[in-house]
């Protein structure tokens, strides 16, 4: 089973395991408009919770994508680089952005269990 998590600057993180799987939250896709392009971070780097990993540009701004737990990229959704569309039509699901391996699992106690508004 899957515990879903929030952080304030509204990803999302489902957890499997010690896999996080982490995206972006509805509200932040109705914020951006129409996604347009994502940068995704590199598989095999390890970053630290809070660091940037990745951008969303939409036809109204960009946003930095934050790593909401410490860990290491073990994949990136291909699918999302080649139609960022999935961002908006299905930001819970198909729309994920990188999976991580965690490295400190105590940190998703510092996440949140609903989203912000």
């Amino acid at each position: 089973m899957s515990l879903i998590k929030y952080t304030p600057d509204h990803e999302w993180v489902s957890v499997t395991g010690d896999i996080a799987t982490v995206g972006i939250t509805q509200h932040a896709q109705d914020a951006l408009g129409d996604v347009v392009f994502v940068e995704l971070p590199e598989i095999g780097k390890v970053f630290a919770a809070k660091e940037v990993a990745g951008v969303v540009e939409s036809v109204k701004a960009a946003a930095d994508v934050y790593m909401p737990i410490s860990g290491t990229v073990i994949a990136v959704n291909e699918d999302l680089r080649d139609d960022p569309s999935l961002a908006n039509s299905d930001p819970l699901g198909t729309g994920w952005f990188f999976q991580v391996k965690l490295s400190n699992a105590a940190e998703l106690d510092a996440l949140m269990d609903e989203p912000c508004a």
